[in-house]
């Protein structure tokens, strides 16, 4: 919230009650768009139903183009935008495990949530074991996990926060042809996944 909100009119304090406002609009749009259903949401994976595909990238694809504007007119400040640092090794072996999470559960941990606040059994288990393997996590870190997730034998040599991977200025291109480049590769995802819907049987549940 900081970059959008002006300290002087709106204290730091106030931060969390419009993140809190924000996400109960979040939540109710993403109920109202079908994404509490797992059958929605386990169409991506089965080929049948990409729209929680071409909603999110779209959102992703707003939001990078509204920044790169909103920082050339000078409307936010990109210096108090926290990008967070880089942990390779613990993202993908994460992902991983979010990826079949979602497969067997139906649910992202946003959908999930939303999903539970409706009243549906199956995303309370959802949330449920989200809790425990936060709990395992939390519990376990300096046995079993800090070394995973800081990605190095060293973990006292790395400072948190004080790295992080930007994809452009690895590829060597600029921030502008890189966004580009993403839009691109939106609009064909869309049309492919439009193709693979058509040439897939949505189950009768």
């Amino acid at each position: 919230m900081g970059p959008l909100v002006a300290q002087d009119i709106i204290g730091s304090e106030w931060n969390f009650l419009i993140a809190l406002l924000i996400g109960i609009c979040f939540g109710f749009v993403l109920e109202q768009a079908g994404f509490s259903s797992s059958k929605k949401l386990a169409g991506v994976f089965y080929g049948y139903d990409f729209v929680v595909l071409r909603v999110f990238f779209t959102a992703a694809i707003t939001a990078m183009v509204g920044l790169i504007f909103f920082d050339y007119l000078e409307i936010i400040d990109m210096s108090l935008v926290y990008i967070n640092p880089t942990f390779l090794w613990s993202t993908l072996v994460g992902g991983v495990i979010m990826g079949v999470g979602f497969i067997l559960g139906g649910f992202c941990p946003g959908t999930g949530v939303c999903a539970a606040a409706i009243g549906k059994i199956d995303a309370w288990f959802f949330i449920g074991g989200i809790f425990i393997g936060i709990f395992i996590f939390a519990e376990g870190y300096e046995l079993l996990f800090e070394s995973l997730h800081l990605g190095q034998t060293d973990p006292e040599s790395y400072k948190e926060g004080s790295r992080y991977i930007q994809i452009f200025n690895s590829l060597g291109i600029s921030r502008n042809i890189f966004a580009f480049g993403m839009i691109i590769m939106a609009l064909v995802a869309f049309i492919v996944t439009a193709r693979i819907e058509k040439g897939v049987k949505k189950p009768n549940y």
